[in-house]
């Protein structure tokens, strides 16, 4: 932390505030002693503000850049899988061969849920979003597992984090399952993390489920890459959620529960939605057409990102997995065939590449879980199954810092000036 200071000048009145500085991105100013003056900052949508400080995400949007404990995005995804990243954003260092070992074991050990989870999906409706009967069983896992709920215990909070990550593949699985009136499916130890999830989705009794090796590569790249993403709306939600005491699964509920909305975790189902608006090849030009016209509301979905400025660093990845799914897989879709002329056009257009819309992790990753088979409903379910090791890391971390206080945001009241009220005749 650097010991320069902003100066901020109110009423005629000289204020230092402290700048403070990490060991990479934008310098802080610290403005909690503000309030002692009569005053706050005023920053929707949180634009400009640092809620917290952390060691496990950074972003910087105008290069491209995103790294998990320092390590860059594409090298995770590539050299390392999935249990790996849960382990380095969990434990703050990538794992020994041993530790690796021995956190696949603990996670297997926790992959199976309690039978009475499967007496809370018989409350839904078999056509209930996904997302609702996630957001639900989660929450209910506390009910389950409260002798491991002292939040101030570190080795309680572990052992909650592997048990979330652990479960929520099967959980997952179980809500697709369900919504389709099939039986649920055990996990299988001897598989990996992403193949025993495809095993779940789509084996059934009567006959063994085949999984290809791209696509539980693929897989386990789409969790990799989702993982984490610094401080977005569903991360500060945990952490808010986090910072009043609330147990770990109650947090992780919350994130699902801000994860669900379409401008967050819904973008990869948007984007599949709108291909299917969109329906085929020849109807293309219409709808980039529509998309250059400013008078126009309709937006192609999956072509850039509010934070990244330039290409997003996880879309390179997905990209090439993408393409060795369709390949490996041969399949024959019409609206695949529409995402990949719209991903030339995107890759070539002088609009596009002026304003920088390139296609983004959500248009490929919405690409590849409907090649593989999973319905679009699904999709953010898979979203939230893979941010799950992000939240629970950033609660984690939270906790273990000194100091923390519960979130209390301000505001800036535009309401009405204290009034006499007159009571009505009840006559």
């Amino acid at each position: 932390m650097a010991d320069k200071k902003a100066i901020l000048t109110i009423d005629g009145n000289s204020v230092e505030l402290p700048i403070l500085s990490g060991t990479m991105g934008h310098d802080v100013i610290d403005v909690r002693s503000l309030g002692k003056f009569g005053h706050f900052t005023f920053d929707p949508g949180f634009l400009a503000t640092g809620s917290c400080e952390s060691a496990i995400t950074f972003i910087d949007g105008e290069k491209g850049v995103l790294l998990h404990r320092g390590y860059p995005i594409a090298e995770l995804a590539t050299k390392a899988d999935y249990l790996e990243v849960c382990y380095l954003l969990l434990h703050g260092k990538a794992p020994t061969s041993e530790e690796y070992k021995e956190f696949v074991g603990i996670i297997n050990k926790h992959t199976m849920v309690h039978e009475g989870i499967e007496f809370f999906f018989r409350g839904y409706r078999r056509d209930a979003h996904p997302m609702a009967m996630l957001c639900g069983i989660v929450g209910a896992l506390s009910s389950f597992y409260h002798r491991d709920l002292d939040i101030t215990d570190a080795e309680q909070r572990v052992r909650c984090a592997t048990r979330l990550v652990a479960k929520l593949p099967t959980i997952a699985a179980m809500c697709y399952k369900y919504s389709i009136g099939q039986k649920f499916v055990c996990p299988k130890n001897e598989l990996s993390y992403s193949e025993n999830f495809l095993n779940m989705m789509f084996s059934v009794p009567a006959e063994d489920y085949e999984i290809h090796p791209a696509v539980a590569k693929a897989m386990d790249r789409i969790f990799t890459l989702h993982a984490d993403h610094e401080q977005n709306a569903s991360t500060s939600t945990v952490r808010l959620a986090g910072s009043s005491g609330a147990n770990p699964y109650a947090c992780i509920a919350a994130g699902i529960a801000s994860l669900w909305g379409p401008a967050h975790g819904g973008a990869n189902e948007a984007c599949l939605n709108m291909l299917e608006e969109i329906g085929s090849v020849d109807r293309i030009d219409e709808y980039v057409a529509k998309a250059k016209d400013k008078s126009d509301p309709f937006r192609l979905m999956g072509f850039g990102h509010r934070v990244y400025k330039n290409f997003d660093p996880r879309a390179k990845v997905m990209r090439e997995t993408c393409h060795e799914v369709l390949e490996a897989l041969g399949i024959d879709d019409p609206l695949l065939q529409v995402a990949m002329r719209l991903e030339q056009i995107a890759l070539e257009d002088e609009y596009f590449i002026s304003k920088k819309l390139y296609p983004n992790v959500d248009f490929y990753s919405g690409i590849i879980l409907k090649a593989i088979g999973i319905p679009t409903n699904m999709f953010t379910v898979i979203f939230a199954l893979s941010r799950t090791i992000g939240w629970i890391s950033h609660w984690h971390e939270m906790l273990s810092q000194p100091g923390a206080k519960i979130g209390r945001p301000r505001q800036l009241y535009t309401g009405e000036l204290p009034r006499e009220f007159s009571p009505i005749a009840k006559d």
